[in-house]
């Protein structure tokens, strides 16, 4: 399958941040405010989303490099806004250009790259 015309992609998933968000929770830092590794999980659950339903029955993207920046802090109860872009494909890997919002506040962005695979084959492996 050519994955070619889907380039230019966007798409946007919103969180609204929780104690289970926290650098504190996740062990990633000692304060109640929205961790890195949430916020990468959202941008990474963006990218995913953004084209779920648009590489074929029975395959899947799985993340295989971040390159992100934490810019700013957001507490608990903000509502932060993910936006992805797919910037490149290269057969089957996509490049993504993410950026979170706290309003209209960018608290991080970066690069996501993730790879088609066949979900069943790629399973078969374990």
């Amino acid at each position: 399958m050519e994955y070619d015309m889907l380039k230019g992609l966007r798409h946007s998933e919103t969180l609204l941040v929780e104690h289970k968000d926290t650098a504190a929770v996740y062990g990633s830092g000692a304060l109640e405010v929205f961790a890195t590794p949430a916020m990468i999980a959202l941008m990474e659950k963006t990218c995913l989303e953004s084209v779920a339903n648009k590489i074929g029955e029975g395959n899947t993207t799985v993340g295989i490099a971040v390159n992100i920046k934490h810019l700013k802090a957001s507490p608990v109860g903000a509502t932060i806004c993910c936006e992805a872009e797919l910037v490149e494909v290269d057969r089957r890997r996509l490049v993504f250009k993410v950026k979170c919002f706290e309003g209209d506040t960018l608290v991080g962005e970066g690069i996501h790259e993730r790879f088609v695979v066949d979900s069943e084959k790629f399973m078969s492996k374990f």
